[in-house]
């Protein structure tokens, strides 16, 4: 405990450390009172949103904005939306690649992209989010008036909401998007940790203790399977610049067990909603298709989870595909002076660094899988559903992940001050390692 609070002195005696972190608070403060600030026009109350599928995880991830027809009620999600439809436009077509190694133009040019393509998003979203989840009863104007003016605050909302999290980035600890979801997710937890402990009751305060104890082992695999890397030595040859011997020192290429992140569940958690969507149309001309929309529309069944693991190790290999170059790394290493012991530089690397990848995908996508029906299996087990949904999926990992980058922003101040690092012994190491090449 006195190692804490030093650590703490540390990281508050470090005037920029403590101006950022202060900075982080007063954005998260602002993000937070928002989504209480109700859209004009709706009783907020009269709210009746699907705690399962995807509407309840828009509104984990939105810290019940969502359900309260706030005006933050869609978030950064749209930016989100547009951020990945970008990034995959830059794996596929040329003209978003050439963008794209431009260099700061290049950013700039594909940021601003993004910001258009965020409200384009955001209008299409806003309109579908008032039309199907605000019913007529919450309203208290006409619904053509309240349409039209709630989707430009809506637009307005993740506008600044997007601007809070670059405000985050720039100003405060960094890694804002991320953060705004991660506050977002995490303003759920005591008022889940709360309800499940008064559904269990005085008599079952044991049960409720190893509930607690799970969840600490479920952390940490997701913390293991967000860190676990597979590292590929790389030598360097000895180059001789005017008088100085350059390179000659081995370093290593660190190939993570999980390149895809949350992605491959996101992906597949959309997915999920098209057997029980199609099926309901035909739902009352023939029974089969009324059990597979009931089978489909419960996420503890032990069908829904089946598709749901196999669609999640399928997106896992084509996300580690298209995120992961081989033979990029294999040429960017040739162009350095590297190469792997034992192994010829160029298309021999590539196949090699290939070959190691798909090795360790499968047991990486294995274990996301794994790890994204947890919360069916906990809601099987009689735990709540707003408990369930920390053991595991995208919440989880999410959780962890920023945590992780975020502690390893303030390692970062305190080394350079010489201050000793958060943990009394090892290293905190977050998701943005770089690869050595």
């Amino acid at each position: 405990m006195k190692r804490f609070f030093e650590t703490l002195q540390h990281i508050f005696s470090i005037e920029e450390l403590r101006t950022r972190i202060l900075n982080t608070l007063l954005f998260i403060t602002i993000f937070r009172l928002g989504s209480y600030v109700a859209l004009p026009g709706v009783e907020p109350d009269q709210m009746n949103v699907s705690a399962q599928g995807l509407l309840g995880l828009l509104d984990t991830f939105l810290g019940g904005a969502f359900s309260k027809a706030s005006i933050f009620a869609l978030g950064i999600m749209p930016y989100i939306s547009a951020s990945i439809a970008i990034q995959l436009l830059t794996m596929a077509l040329p003209y978003f690649q050439k963008m794209q190694k431009e260099g700061e133009s290049g950013r700039k040019k594909l940021n601003q992209i993004t910001r258009v393509l965020t409200i384009l998003v955001t209008l299409v979203q806003g309109t579908a989010y008032l039309n199907t989840t605000v019913p007529d009863e919450a309203l208290l104007v006409s619904r053509n008036l309240f349409s039209i003016s709630s989707v430009f605050v809506l637009t307005a909302g993740t506008m600044f909401c997007m601007w809070l999290g670059e405000r985050i980035t720039d100003k405060g600890i960094g890694n804002g998007i991320s953060m705004l979801i991660m506050i977002g997710i995490v303003s759920r937890f005591p008022g889940a940790i709360y309800k499940e402990f008064v559904s269990r009751g005085s008599g079952q305060i044991l049960l409720f203790v190893l509930e607690i104890v799970a969840l600490y082992f479920v952390i940490m695999g997701a913390v293991m399977l967000t860190q676990a890397v597979r590292r590929i030595p790389i030598q360097y040859a000895k180059q001789v610049v005017g008088n100085r011997v350059m390179g000659g020192q081995r370093q290593y290429l660190p190939l993570k067990l999980n390149a895809a992140g949350v992605m491959p569940i996101i992906f597949a958690q959309a997915l999920m909603f098209i057997p029980s969507l199609g099926a309901s149309y035909f739902a009352e001309k023939s029974d089969f298709a009324s059990n597979i929309a009931t089978i489909f529309a419960n996420y503890t069944t032990w069908q829904y989870n089946l598709l749901f693991a196999f669609l999640i190790i399928v997106f896992t290999f084509f996300y580690t595909a298209i995120s992961v170059n081989p033979q990029q790394i294999a040429d960017d290493m040739k162009r350095g002076g590297g190469f792997i012991p034992g192994v010829k530089p160029g298309q021999q690397t590539s196949e090699y660094i290939s070959t190691i990848l798909d090795r360790i995908t499968f047991p990486g996508a294995l274990m996301l899988a794994i790890v994204a029906i947890l919360p069916a299996f906990a809601s099987l087990l009689g735990i709540s559903t707003d408990f369930a949904h920390f053991f595991g999926g995208t919440s989880l990992l999410i959780m962890v992940g920023v945590v992780l980058d975020t502690l390893q922003q303030v390692e970062s101040y305190l080394l350079m001050r010489r201050y000793e690092g958060l943990m009394k012994s090892g290293r905190v190491k977050g998701r943005t390692e770089s690869v050595a090449i």
